[in-house]
């Protein structure tokens, strides 16, 4: 079987654009893509994928889902077999053998290695601001660095203490087990049976994966007698080669530009962000690889390499462009002014003066590299061949035939040589490439085994407990089906609105508490011990119950992302009010003009980021029932044209939430009431029931149906703030 971490690798690397290109032809309509649907016969593209948000659907015939659920369906693998199809299109190794016992805890031990790491992050950072000792020395060096409080924060920048032990004893009296300590690589054991800090005296750069969860630390000390860099060791939850520093607080605007900057080193992240390009990451000076790069296709096709001036360091890391053009990424290198790094030039110019150098330096890199390959050998035949050589190996593995050819024509040109002898060397190049993936992909296969049946007893089950007499009343209904439709549309409102922020509520302390969808949902059916009689639909219920609080951290983590934005947004748009409104009056009105638009933009962003949660991950769910149900309640094929809403707005569903959630639920206990009144006639007529006993629990049913209909006309749910 493939463990989790493997599993979570293979779902990291696929992307759904470049997986369902495979079999699809599709074209760029807005945010998504569309194509002919692969799995029936149609003339009009109906087939939509949303690279945003890893998922494809069929409008015709609802088909669609995940990379994983695109493959089971398309080549008719199971949910196993279409993991290696994936691990094989990445590359990536799966051994195929039964889990140790101790392999079978590795996910708890992921999780514990999460935590200790977010905690000692808080650590560094508490250190920096509330320490003397982290503000004279980590404070002061990214004051130094020109890196603003905000830029700190949103970074997570901190300080670890120059004690031999300062984070090791804090943690261990905390009662962190010192076995993760040392896992994650924050300590070093001694031969005392303790341990000791990796870090210590050095300002701390945290390491985000894509979720935001910290999986890793760079130190660098100040001091001259030490190694500048330290940076945690490999671990469980730390693969250096599929990660990239800044991914995760640059994501939305590489989407939103359609472009990613890419540079060496965390300074010059944090300052390229700080100067408003925040589309940047670093490979952390390592040679780019596979992994990290396969992470920037997911939200790109358009990638600019900034270098400084180092020529030698520039020729040592040319391959990495290769890499970048295998991938089928558009490349563009920048060169900057001999000194300069990104960090350095960042910190010297204006947001305006990088763009104008950015548009008038920026260059192909089939130009740039011929530049940089000829220096120096310009008259030397032999040298002048050898980068003809190189150039042709760089165009060989460009996947798209179109775009080898204008490469070859460029090249062709730039170097003064015949075309036809170019093509016929990229056409050699290609071969012997096919040949050699070839050799590597069949040196061996390994033993198949069946997948692990999946029964719905794996999905937890809700946290409600329902009362017995109810869930027998419920068991009694013959025919579940009458339902359905009620059912249906509670769960369809969970998923598409469920984490959205609802109503007040009071807790046990009687104090006002904000509730999102899905929580004053559960609360409801909890009163009257109500649980959902369709098998999926619990499912789907108990896996949006358990999602909480992974989605509370991650809302954190957006809105401190998206706070930074704006905060950004309004100080540039204020520096530009300054300089061209010529009253106090009109700076005043421009600058209350501007705090609305930014204020509706925040709140529109998180309303839509709390919306798409549930969506998001449950349309992308290994299990297909749950995946196939949630695609076909969430999706929506028509949107009402802009001449409706031209003259006037329109509510929207969400906007009616507060009136149609109480009301869904009321039509569901008045279903669930109308079931058990039917049955008991069943009963009687079958003489399993006496009449007087019947009419009875008729007339008691009909008595709550009474009290629902007042309760829902009584009901006030509180408006969102």
């Amino acid at each position: 079987m493939i463990d989790k971490a493997t599993v979570a690798q293979i779902l990291d690397a696929a992307d759904i654009v470049d997986v369902v290109s495979d079999f699809v032809s599709l074209k760029r309509r807005g945010a998504n893509y569309v194509g002919l649907c692969p799995f029936h016969n149609e003339k009009t593209p109906s087939f939509s994928v949303s690279r945003a948000k890893g998922i494809c659907h069929c409008f015709s015939c609802g088909k669609g889902g995940s990379p994983v659920n695109f493959i089971m369906e398309h080549e008719q693998l199971s949910y196993y077999e279409a993991l290696k199809y994936l691990a094989n299109k990445y590359h990536i190794e799966i051994h195929e053998r039964e889990l140790t016992d101790e392999e079978k805890l590795e996910q708890s031990d992921r999780e514990s290695m999460l935590i200790v790491n977010e905690y000692a992050n808080q650590h560094f950072e508490d250190n920096l601001f509330n320490t003397q000792e982290g503000k004279n020395i980590g404070l002061s060096y990214f004051n130094e660095r020109g890196f603003s409080e905000q830029i700190i924060r949103r970074f997570h920048l901190g300080y670890s203490i120059d004690k031999r032990s300062d984070l090791y004893d804090t943690m261990i009296a905390k009662g962190y087990n010192p076995k993760y300590l040392f896992e994650t690589g924050l300590c070093i054991a001694d031969n005392n049976g303790s341990g000791y800090d990796r870090f210590r005296g050095r300002v701390m750069f945290p390491v985000l994966n894509l979720a935001g969860k910290i999986i890793a630390f760079g130190g660098r000390t100040l001091k001259h007698d030490k190694a500048k860099y330290v940076n945690s060791p490999e671990s469980l939850i730390y693969k250096k080669s599929n990660e990239l520093y800044g991914l995760f607080q640059a994501k939305h605007a590489i989407t939103k530009l359609n472009k990613c900057f890419l540079v060496e080193g965390y300074a010059d992240v944090i300052s390229m962000h700080q100067s408003g390009f925040e589309n940047t990451v670093a490979s952390s000076g390592t040679s780019l690889t596979e992994g990290q790069i396969r992470l920037i296709h997911r939200f790109t096709d358009n990638i600019t390499v900034l270098y400084d001036g180092d020529a030698a360091g520039i020729k040592a890391s040319l391959r990495s462009i290769d890499l970048l053009l295998a991938e089928g990424l558009n490349i563009k290198v920048l060169l900057l002014p001999d000194g300069d790094d990104p960090d350095s030039f960042a910190r010297k110019h204006s947001s305006s003066e990088i763009q104008n150098f950015i548009d008038s330096h920026e260059e192909d890199f089939i130009r740039f590299k011929i530049k940089i390959l000829l220096q120096g050998c310009e008259n030397d035949p032999i040298k002048r061949s050898e980068v003809i050589t190189d150039v042709v190996k760089s165009i060989s593995v460009i996947p798209f035939p179109i775009n080898r050819s204008v490469y070859t024509q460029e090249c062709s040109r730039l170097l003064e040589i015949d075309e036809q002898v170019l093509k016929t060397s990229v056409e050699k190049n290609i071969l012997d490439n096919r040949k050699k993936e070839y050799l590597k992909n069949n040196r061996g296969s390994v033993t198949e085994t069946q997948p692990p049946i999946t029964t719905h007893s794996d999905i937890p089950e809700s946290k409600t407990s329902a009362d017995a007499n109810v869930r027998q009343l419920t068991s009694e209904i013959n025919d579940n089906s009458l339902l359905f439709p009620y059912e249906e549309a509670v769960i369809r409102y969970i998923l598409k609105y469920g984490m959205s922020d609802f109503c007040d509520s009071l807790n046990d302390k009687g104090e006002a508490v904000r509730l999102t969808l899905i929580e004053y949902i559960d609360n409801e059916l909890a009163i009257d011990s109500i649980t959902f009689s369709n098998p999926i639909f619990s499912r789907i219920f108990a896996m949006s119950l358990n999602l909480i609080n992974e989605f509370n951290q991650s809302l954190q983590d957006f809105s401190q992302g998206l706070e930074y934005e704006c905060d950004t947004r309004r100080n540039k748009e204020y520096a530009e009010i300054s300089q061209n409104c010529q009253s106090l009056d009109e700076i005043k009105q421009r600058e209350t003009a501007i705090d609305n638009e930014i204020n509706q933009y925040k709140s529109n962003r998180i309303i839509e980021f709390r919306n798409n949660y549930l969506e998001r991950i449950l349309c992308s769910c290994e299990y297909n029932d749950i995946r196939k149900t949630a695609l076909e309640l969430v999706s929506e094929k028509y949107q009402l044209s802009k001449i409706h809403t031209k003259f006037y707005k329109l509510k929207t569903e969400y906007d009616k939430l507060t009136t149609l959630i109480p009301e869904a639920i009321n039509n569901w206990k008045s279903a669930l009431i109308l079931c058990k009144i039917k049955d008991i006639q069943e009963q009687l007529k079958k003489g399993n029931i006496t009449e007087t006993e019947a009419l009875k629990q008729i007339q008691d049913l009909n008595q709550i149906r009474s009290q629902l209909a007042k309760y829902l006309g009584d009901r006030v749910v509180n408006p969102k703030i």
